[in-house]
């Protein structure tokens, strides 16, 4: 019995993140976007640089620990000067929701990653976002990963 709740453990642990995709450390990016969308880009990068490799907490909204909402909301609230809710389930009723092959960036992403268990990121462009996973902390994460790709729920765009 131990050793099932061990290999449950480590299955959970391994499925809630994956590897980051964007080794590189220059965050400016030069493509077909408008300027107001690569504004919102270089200051994602530019946060996610600051906050990367931050712990995963339960409940934390700090650089000792910060959960996926808690990184959403400081994020939005730190480089926008906008007010998201403190949990997933909130930030999920905030603006509007939007198709995937429609995002932008800045977009809520939103996932099911167990039955009653909600997770939030912020889309970056090129397919990928960036949050607090449970396993490595504040990364970036492809979209297209068979772990994230099975679990979309939902994206919402809550600025303009």
């Amino acid at each position: 019995m131990l050793r099932l709740s061990v290999v449950l453990l480590a299955l959970f642990i391994a499925g809630c993140g994956s590897t980051p995709t964007h080794q590189s450390q220059s965050y400016e990016y030069q493509g077909e976007i408008s300027a107001a969308e690569r504004n919102r880009r270089n200051a994602l990068l530019t946060h996610y640089k600051q906050w990367q490799g931050t712990p995963y907490r339960l409940g934390g909204n700090g650089r000792d620990g910060v959960d996926c909402s808690a990184f959403t909301q400081l994020t939005f609230n730190q480089r926008f000067a906008f007010q998201l809710p403190r949990t997933t389930e909130a930030q999920a009723l905030q603006g509007e929701q939007v198709s995937r092959t429609s995002l932008v960036v800045g977009d809520l992403l939103f996932y099911k990653t167990r039955a009653k268990v909600r997770h939030v990121g912020m889309y970056v462009g090129e397919g990928q976002f960036m949050h607090a996973s449970t396993s490595r902390g504040v990364m970036l994460s492809d979209m297209s990963n068979p772990y994230w790709k099975a679990r979309f729920w939902q994206a919402r765009r809550v600025i303009k």
